[in-house]
């Protein structure tokens, strides 16, 4: 993602605060009237912002649709996801939580950051963090950890490092922030992938066998995509 400090030409500048109120207006539109979870997720998939503010989420909509139901239904207040991308999936959690929405990535979004904290519908008491940092990091675990303070997420979505090992490490440095009686939810879970470091199946595979699990997925023949779900024990 380009820096301000790189668009030294007034030119460059003139079209970042165009692409900028062009996507605030969209935005406006999207909260012009309360929106279904069928409509939020459209909006998602297609919210037609460009480039730094350009706005999407990388999944198959029945896929993602099934999972926001399922978030729905926990009334959720705070949400905690590890891959922020374009804010697609940002824009969907912040229209369900009633509190808060904590959304982590490694790549520096600041120039989105006050964007994205403007997702919640008119009304709502939710704010958005956006940190920035590595997810296996001790000092972003506690970062993300301050943030909650006291609080436990509802639901965690991890769509970040896809290697066996980072999902590995992200299930268990943040499986203990969800409260009992919530979800944990992983893309890319199934077998075929185009990236081959994109091993999220191995670990899910693993995970499955000793699980409250659940799966979203439209085709077990697709190359890519795929939600994995699995729901944290009540004490």
């Amino acid at each position: 993602m380009r820096s301000r400090n790189f668009r030294t030409r007034p030119i460059d500048e003139i079209r970042f605060q165009i692409r900028r109120f062009k996507a605030l207006r969209r935005l406006r539109q999207f909260h012009d009237k309360p929106r279904t979870i069928e409509e939020t997720v459209d909006w998602a998939i297609n919210f037609g912002s460009r480039k730094e503010f350009s706005i999407h989420t990388i999944q198959i909509r029945d896929e993602i649709l099934a999972l926001a139901r399922t978030v729905s239904a926990l009334r959720p207040k705070t949400i905690l996801e590890l891959g922020t991308a374009f804010g697609g999936t940002l824009l969907i959690w912040s229209q369900l939580a009633s509190d808060l929405v904590i959304s982590c990535d490694i790549i520096d979004k600041t120039v989105q950051s006050d964007l994205y904290r403007k997702f919640p519908p008119p009304g709502s008491r939710c704010t958005v963090e956006i940190l920035t940092g590595d997810s296996h990091s001790p000092e972003f675990r506690k970062r993300v950890a301050g943030v909650l303070g006291e609080r436990k997420a509802d639901f965690l979505f991890i769509d970040g490092d896809h290697t066996e090992a980072g999902v590995t490490a992200d299930y268990h440095d943040y499986r203990d922030m969800v409260k009992p009686g919530g979800i944990i939810a992983f893309h890319d879970i199934v077998e075929k992938q185009i990236s081959l470091n994109s091993r999220v199946y191995h670990f899910w595979n693993r995970l499955r066998q000793d699980a409250d699990t659940e799966e979203y997925v439209k085709d077990h023949d697709q190359v890519g995509y795929g939600i994995g779900v699995i729901r944290v024990p009540e004490r």
